[in-house]
């Protein structure tokens, strides 16, 4: 059914279209919509049979979905931003302890400074947590992919973290096509818990383990999550013939047929990116978008086949690893063959909810194809600001708060050209 609606409202709706039984949930923006509407759809009957369990903090959220899931419940949570570093103890617990939980992560920059605004900051900084992490496009596609999650988590009995950008995608009303309770319930079989803590077949979960078999226990997290990288697709395949529509997968190429020049990105700034693209295209240049839905487990295959005939590439990613730079582009160089020598770039963009423009992504392509970038660059980066307070803080040893000091700066500039 077509509806006009807010992405965290059309979320909402899938993911009850999926009976979790425990809901835990505790605020935090973007995310907060997702939750309110959960609990709507409690109250009035509409999820049923379901416990909705208000927390104290994102760490108990997390911590009760693990004893619900250890309990055999099908359980849900959505989270963001310093919400998401709160739970950290508890997603490792989780995935530890191979508990198929569902997670929206609304996609936040994390603090400090404090900052409400997207980016993917948050998500990046569990990817070796042990959870799968799918990330949409747009909302039909986080919609969606809340379906296909629940049946790849039981599956492999890992949990899955679907992201999607805060605000952008959260609190945007588009057109997303909603399936009916019938249609889910074909795709997504009855949930049967692999482990359960059951009183009449007590087992343990969760014991401590040593050096002789650690190893083993993270190897073979290691190799569900390779599992994986089979599975999704798979799934991806089976859900466009139930529901008519292609959505999920490993990653989503366009216009690379023939492109000698790659743009990778995650979530909602590949619509941005593949309007710069079909611009570029009718100007004849040879270039195309892969984008990335699966990030843990990581696609190298699935990216190294895509990219094949590329000669270079560029990935636009809203997350930076201090001192390192790209995060997403250091897998995607570990993914390439070296043999082929093509050269890449990390463009940093969209930092603490920055927008990302058709202009500037021009620019940063143009210099990509002629070879003249960086392999680090900082989309729109305010250089006069920079410089400026490294002078400040070379001048003065109290030079006070970084962000302060730029704000101050900037208000002052904006004063003198007003």
């Amino acid at each position: 059914m077509l509806k006009q609606i807010e992405g965290s409202r059309a979320v909402a709706e899938t993911v009850a279209l999926c009976r979790p039984e425990v809901v835990c949930a505790y605020p935090i923006s973007p995310q907060t919509h997702i939750v309110e509407a959960v609990g709507e759809l409690v109250k009035s009957g509409a999820l049923a049979p379901c416990e909705y369990i208000n927390v104290e903090s994102e760490f108990a959220a997390m911590s009760v979905a693990i004893g619900a899931s250890a309990a055999g419940a099908r359980a849900y949570t959505a989270t963001a931003s310093q919400g998401l570093l709160f739970m950290v103890e508890a997603i490792y617990n989780a995935s530890g302890l191979g508990l198929p939980i569902v997670m929206t992560v609304a996609n936040r920059a994390i603090g400090a400074p404090i900052n409400i605004w997207n980016d993917h900051s948050d998500a990046l900084s569990q990817r070796d947590s042990g959870w799968i992490q799918l990330f949409a496009e747009t909302n039909q596609e986080a919609a969606d992919l809340h379906i296909q999650a629940f049946r790849l988590a039981e599956a492999l009995c890992l949990p899955v973290m679907v992201c999607m950008d805060g605000f952008i995608l959260t609190h945007a009303y588009e057109r997303v096509d909603l399936p009916t309770q019938q249609q889910v319930d074909a795709f997504l079989p009855r949930y049967e818990p692999r482990q359960v803590l059951d009183p009449l077949d007590p087992v343990t979960i969760g014991a401590m383990v040593g050096p002789e078999a650690f190893t083993e226990v993270r190897y073979l997290a290691h190799y569900r999550q390779e599992q994986a990288l089979e599975m999704i697709p798979e799934i991806a395949t089976n859900f466009t013939a139930a529901f008519g529509r292609d959505s999920g997968g490993l990653v989503r190429p366009y216009r690379l047929e023939d492109a000698e020049t790659v743009v990778l990105a995650l979530g909602s700034v590949l619509g941005t990116i593949k309007d710069v693209i079909d611009e570029m295209r009718d100007a004849g240049v040879k270039i195309g978008v892969l984008g990335i839905v699966s990030y843990r487990p990581f696609p190298a295959e699935a990216i190294r086949a895509a990219m094949s005939h590329a000669k270079r590439w560029v990935v636009v990613e809203k997350a930076l690893a201090v001192g390192m730079g790209g995060v997403v582009s250091t897998d995607v160089r570990m993914a390439l063959d070296p043999a082929l020598h093509q050269v890449g770039t990390a463009a940093i963009a969209g930092l603490g909810g920055r927008a990302i423009t058709k202009d500037s992504l021009r620019r940063l392509f143009d210099t990509v194809v002629d070879g003249t970038a960086e392999p680090l660059h900082f989309l729109d980066l305010n250089l006069p600001v920079v410089k400026h307070e490294l002078e400040r803080m070379g001048s003065l040893r109290r030079s006070g708060p970084i962000a302060e000091n730029l704000l101050k700066h900037l208000g002052a500039v904006a004063a003198r050209i007003a």
